[in-house]
């Protein structure tokens, strides 16, 4: 019989600092701290604990439902401690279950570290902005960061779809209403046929999944509302080509000349660990222009990275190894982390390089102020005396 609860193993994983708890036979219970798995002192789990520590906070419905379909998805918040998002699901027999930390308190948008172009999207009145990246990449935090900026400075009403619900929001200058699969609605496409219905001015879409619901997303947003969606794409170009290879090739000219008018924004993320411990957000930004929208209804969509690198201080977009370069310029992560990151290591490399190069010759400029030179005194070859 254990002699510890899952509330318990939760506590110690926010004590922790840590993001997810893991749940499995034959091992002990593993923290993910600082993105690598470290396993608690305590003895491995044999099948009948595992099972009670999964069953110990789903209702009776969860668990007929999972011991039908074999896998649940589910939230739940532990009093004074944390809310978490679960996954329960069966391995050779046996129960297991992954929990996500979701903290109580939303990160504001300042805290995040994103740039001035993440708040335009959020006063935005319409359009399409996708948040993407792989699982555990930070999206949810970041998708609940801008609704919760938007939930305080417009006055409209918000609608989320989400599965399960994760960060809960209050109604503060917004009305705001969660639904979550399952409890609310049956599925994603049902809940954003009916949207329309509710007058919702912006709308969170947790997951943008299959072709119905990109269909409907797109379709939202053309008819004037402000869609959030996410994707697990890791990069802005491939979130582009991932909603037009959704759908049957006749349909993609079509396609792709609605994005063209409806995206306003792609952000995707990673995760990375600091130097000294903890985690920070490297991130790839496309604000569509005349230029990227040209090549989205063109399929020229191989131009489109190199349209972000150019007039960035106009447009405020930044590459995902602009954004890594920057990082490792700061100290904030090593020159090895960036480039297990990075999606071309010779750009990234160039781009440290150039920076070096650039820094090297302001200190060099520098320094030659401080001796008496480039502020009106001779210098050496100059009619000064040598």
């Amino acid at each position: 019989m254990l002699n510890y609860t899952l509330p318990q193993l939760l506590k110690t994983l926010v004590a922790q600092n840590a993001s997810d708890l893991h749940i499995s036979v034959d091992t002990p219970p593993r923290l993910r701290v600082h993105g690598h798995l470290v396993p608690l002192d305590l003895p491995p789990l044999a099948p009948e604990d595992s099972k009670h520590l999964c069953y110990s906070v789903l209702t009776e419905e969860q668990k007929k439902g999972f011991e039908t379909h074999k896998e649940l998805d589910l939230a739940f918040s532990v009093k004074g401690v944390a809310r978490f998002r679960a996954n329960i699901f069966t391995q050779k027999g046996n129960i297991s279950g992954a929990f996500r930390l979701i903290p109580f308190q939303i990160k504001a948008l300042t805290d995040l570290g994103f740039p001035a172009t993440l708040y335009d999207l959020c006063e935005l009145p319409r359009g399409l902005v996708l948040v993407t990246g792989p699982t555990g990449s930070g999206k949810s935090t970041t998708l609940a960061a801008m609704i919760d900026y938007i939930n305080e400075k417009r006055r409209d009403h918000i609608v989320t779809i989400e599965d399960p619900i994760e960060f809960v929001h209050t109604h503060k200058n917004c009305s705001i209403d969660q639904r979550e699969l399952g409890s609310d609605t049956v599925s994603f496409a049902r809940a954003l046929k009916s949207v329309l219905r509710q007058d919702p001015d912006v709308v969170l879409i947790g997951e943008m999944r299959d072709l119905e619901t990109i269909s409907l997303a797109i379709t939202t947003a053309e008819t004037g509302h402000l869609v959030f969606g996410t994707l697990h794409t890791n990069s802005c170009v491939s979130s582009i080509t991932r909603l037009v290879d959704v759908f049957p090739s006749h349909q993609q000219p079509q396609v792709r000349t609605q994005l063209s008018f409806t995206l306003m924004g792609v952000l995707s993320q990673l995760l990375n660990p600091k130097i000294g411990g903890g985690r920070v957000c490297s991130y790839e930004l496309m604000a569509p222009n005349t230029a990227i929208r040209a090549a989205i209804r063109d399929d020229k969509l191989h131009l489109i990275y190199s349209m972000m690198q150019t007039g960035q201080d106009v447009s405020g977009m930044i590459t995902m190894n602009q954004s890594l370069a920057r990082l490792v310029e700061k100290g904030v992560i090593d020159r090895e982390m960036a480039e297990s990151k990075s999606p071309d290591v010779d750009e990234l490399h160039n781009i440290l390089e150039k920076r070096s190069m650039s820094a090297m010759a302001q200190q060099n400029k520098i320094m030659g102020r401080a001796a008496g030179f480039g502020n009106g005194a001779p210098g050496p070859g100059k009619g000064g005396k040598r």
